[in-house]
């Protein structure tokens, strides 16, 4: 009997699949599932923040509020989803992941927006909010919209 988190996927209000994540981080995609174009959102009615993962999207979310900043973050499962995605929006941040492949920064300058991403090669932001906590990842994410991501 395994322990699953389920994250909804949707493309619009409509319900394309789950991912389901497992205690041990493994990530699958529910049979069946539409993951072009979907997305899970968390809407403050804000700036459009578009990240990969569903861990990534909530500690973005963190910061965030720490900033006291309104915000829009669509977790969208993969880098290349990701670029699609954000290419649609005329405004909007990345939080890119730093995979030795070069895969997470490549979607994001894809996308064609301001990007951040970590210093720490393998860490996405989850990994970074974990190693330098809320305050600190705020501040670092507060210069960097103040310089490279304005």
């Amino acid at each position: 009997n395994e322990n699953l988190l389920l994250i909804p996927m949707r493309i619009g209000h409509s319900l394309s699949g789950l991912q389901m994540i497992t205690r041990e981080g493994e990530k699958k995609f529910l049979s069946g599932a539409i993951t072009k174009g979907a997305e899970y959102l968390i809407d403050n009615k804000g700036m459009d923040w578009y990240c990969e993962g569903y861990a990534t999207a909530l500690s973005l979310r963190a910061v965030l509020h720490a900033l006291k900043l309104r915000y829009r973050i669509h977790c969208c499962f993969s880098a290349h989803n990701l670029t699609c995605m954000a290419k649609q929006t005329a405004k909007a941040y990345i939080i890119a992941d730093h995979d030795q492949s070069g895969t997470g920064e490549q979607a994001a300058k894809d996308a064609a927006h301001p990007y951040w991403i970590s210093q720490v090669m393998g860490e996405d932001m989850n990994d970074a909010h974990k190693r330098l906590g809320v305050f600190r990842l705020s501040q670092e994410i507060r210069a960097w919209l103040k310089g490279d991501g304005s």
